[in-house]
């Protein structure tokens, strides 16, 4: 069975670089076809989607934030990871791990992990 884990990094302070790992169980994030991505959703606000890496280890990013993430994998221990550079109050949210299956559909989400960012 697929699960998907996101690590809790609790407070982020201003200007700092927020760092999570999503660990994935029940498959393996090389598997052909699937992309795993970030999603997050601030509170009192939809969700919205951060960025993917492929099976194949590309890299896709949401346009607005582009030039503060990195997201890179470790296919050893089959995380994949999210960097978010110069934090702000606004980037407080809960973020999630998915997986974009398929059929177009994210079919499995981790439990989400809250982002405070404050000094």
């Amino acid at each position: 069975q697929v699960q998907l884990r996101e690590s809790v990094p609790g407070l982020v302070k201003p200007s700092q670089t927020l760092s999570l790992t999503c660990t994935l169980s029940g498959g393996s994030i090389t598997t052909n076809s699937y992309y795993w991505s970030w999603i997050r959703q601030p509170p009192g606000k939809g969700l919205e989607w951060v960025g993917a890496i492929a099976y194949s280890g590309s890299t896709y990013y949401s346009p607005s934030l582009k030039s503060r993430t990195s997201i890179s994998r470790d296919t050893s221990k089959n995380q994949f990871i999210l960097q978010l550079n110069f934090v702000t109050p606004e980037d407080t949210a809960v973020y999630y791990c998915a997986r974009l299956g398929s059929m177009g559909l994210y079919d499995y989400w981790g439990q989400g992990t809250q982002v405070t960012v404050s000094s």
